[in-house]
């Protein structure tokens, strides 16, 4: 830019807002980074950091607004924590609760449990005082719900048994991280707010205080979870308003954060909370296809904000204290994770699966180490390395999580794993095995696969399953069904189906990847035997058809044809 036209620039931006000229830096920045991370088939969540840092760092804020728009910074980083929050308090689901409540409170409460008790004593060793310990614990022990379950989405595996791991571990951490924002004022010294006395104050008065506020929050926030939400989006939808509805929405998450923020509990809990308030009503459908189209924006001026924070000279000086705790936090809670799937039932592979997925911080971790910056719980520096960690463990975990799958079955070919997991079986159910032929082996049992056992004993035929959810298992055992708690991808498996004797194997699951493993070894073992299976995609259909499935079931083209039959018959009846 000419240097003379320099000063009506300048004269020009300070007649705009502050918050808009750091808004449009930080989209069009977003844009021209996400575009070349695309082209590089890297992880965009990484880049939407990096566009922060540089931001941030290259002279252009100073340039445009100074002090103003410093302050825009913290105001984006707050409006952005807000609505990330209340997107993941909507996709919290006590439905999902329930069929994992087992993983959740075992596999979430060792979790929480072991890294903290790692997390707080390093933390006190080194110098830091206890409530700071809890504080870092806690922020290091959270994982990031929307990068690790997105991660297993893009791989096609979001069905798989680490998956289910992951979800269960993210939900205690969703229930603990309410529990623990509520109490977080405790922990905080007082004076950093200027709602707060500047004077330390007595512990029981400041309890009592908390535990007021939070009981008005959570009878306010039920009330309107219960009545006023109800009332309010079923009078919007009378009205037909498309827009009003999605308008509503924003204005009932922004409402409860307010009230969150007026009772110094925190914008970002009331939002999460606003979130929750409407994830388990009727209308989660439509807002989640009215505001989850917009979550990636969320999600964008997340990262964003906080790669605004990061100074890249003090980061500089630091590089190796941000490499090695990236490092060391990534590597130990992937093994307690595995560790502890192991323990659960899962099998090797996808236990390091749900490791690796976990591995990472979260969004609340940030969150956390956000709100622990002001009290100066410990210094710049510290706090400069501790959220360039977290950002970089969230910004590596989708190529960590691509190179999970070929590490496990290199790990399995070196040995790792032999010994697989079986559940206690009764005596007359392993002799029932050892006796079986002419029966049918089922590998999955989701609705489709439990529809076909139904079908086939109706028939008289004997079936065999083979499954990987361990309350599945101990189901059909229940019920005295055949069934083994194993990995159809490993070889042992088919050693134990009695596949020399079996009528037919049936996939009906659509995971092509292990499907098309797992059918290389039945076509190893036994070529001539029938073999069913399923594909999501029709580019799989042809694959799993050169490696012998004799009948292949699309979902994709089934579902056309069914939308198809269903738009014929409508029109006839029109």
């Amino acid at each position: 830019m000419d240097l003379s036209v320099m000063p009506i620039f300048l004269a020009t931006t300070e007649s705009l807002p502050p918050l808009f000229i750091l808004l449009a830096l930080m989209l069009v920045a977003v844009v021209l980074v996400s575009l070349l991370l695309l082209h590089l088939q890297q992880s965009l969540l990484a880049g939407y950091f990096l566009c922060g840092v540089l931001i941030a760092n290259s002279g252009v804020l100073e340039l445009l607004g100074g002090g103003q728009t410093q302050a825009g910074i913290a105001q984006m980083s707050e409006f952005g924590v807000m609505l990330l929050m209340f997107t993941l308090g909507l996709e919290f689901s006590l439905s999902d609760l329930k069929y994992v409540r087992r993983l959740a409170f075992a596999g979430g409460g060792w979790q929480m449990g072991l890294c903290m008790a790692l997390a707080v004593p390093a933390a006190l060793v080194s110098g830091m005082a206890p409530n700071a310990s809890i504080i870092l614990a806690v922020a290091l022990a959270m994982s990031s719900t929307a990068v690790s379950l997105k991660s297993f989405q893009d791989l096609g595996h979001e069905s798989s048994p680490g998956a289910r791991m992951a979800l269960a571990v993210a939900i205690f951490q969703d229930l603990f991280i309410i529990l623990f924002f509520l109490g977080l004022p405790l922990l905080l010294p007082t004076g950093i707010n200027e709602s707060l006395p500047a004077t330390p104050a007595p512990i029981l008065p400041r309890i009592g205080s908390l535990l007021a506020r939070g009981g008005l929050f959570v009878v306010l926030a039920w009330v309107s979870a219960r009545w006023l939400i109800p009332m309010l989006l079923n009078a919007v939808t009378r009205t037909r308003n498309r827009e009003l509805f999605t308008l509503s929405v924003i204005g009932c998450c922004i409402g409860l954060a307010f009230i969150g923020g007026m009772l110094n509990l925190g914008l970002a809990l009331g939002a999460f909370i606003a979130g929750l308030a409407v994830s388990e009503s009727i209308f989660k459908p439509r807002i989640l296809a009215d505001v989850m189209p917009i979550k990636d924006l969320f999600l964008t001026l997340f990262f964003v904000s906080v790669g605004l924070m990061i100074d890249v000279r003090v980061a500089l000086d630091y590089w190796q204290s941000i490499l090695a705790l990236t490092i060391s936090l990534m590597l130990i809670k992937a093994g307690l994770i595995t560790l502890i799937a192991r323990r659960l039932g899962l099998v090797h592979r996808q236990a390091l699966m749900a490791g690796i997925g976990l591995s990472s911080a979260g969004e609340f971790s940030l969150v956390l180490l956000q709100k622990a910056g002001p009290a100066h719980l410990w210094s710049p520096g510290t706090q400069q390395v501790l959220i360039a960690s977290a950002a970089l463990s969230m910004g590596l975990l989708p190529a960590l999580m691509r190179g999970g799958e070929p590490l496990g079955v290199w790990l399995e070919k070196k040995g790792w794993g032999r010994s697989k997991p079986k559940l206690p079986e009764s005596d007359i159910l392993r002799q029932r095995m050892k006796e079986m032929s002419g029966h049918a082996i089922i590998v999955g049992h989701g609705p489709v696969g439990e529809r076909l056992n139904k079908a086939l004993q109706d028939q008289g035929i004997p079936t065999l399953v083979i499954d990987l959810n361990a309350e599945t298992v101990r189901t059909l055992k229940r019920h005295g069904q055949a069934v083994l708690f194993a990995d159809a991808a490993h070889h042992e498996t088919w050693e134990l189906t009695r596949l020399q004797q079996a009528r037919m194997v049936a996939f009906t699951f659509p995971d092509a990847p292990v499907t098309a493993e797992a059918l290389s070894i039945v076509r190893e073992l036994r070529p001539d035997v029938p073999v069913l299976a399923r594909a999501r995609f029709a580019s799989d259909v042809e694959r799993l058809k050169r490696l012998g499935a004799a009948v292949v079931v699309n979902d994709e083209l089934e579902a056309a044809k069914s939308i198809v039959e269903s738009a014929l018959v409508m029109q006839g009846d029109a």
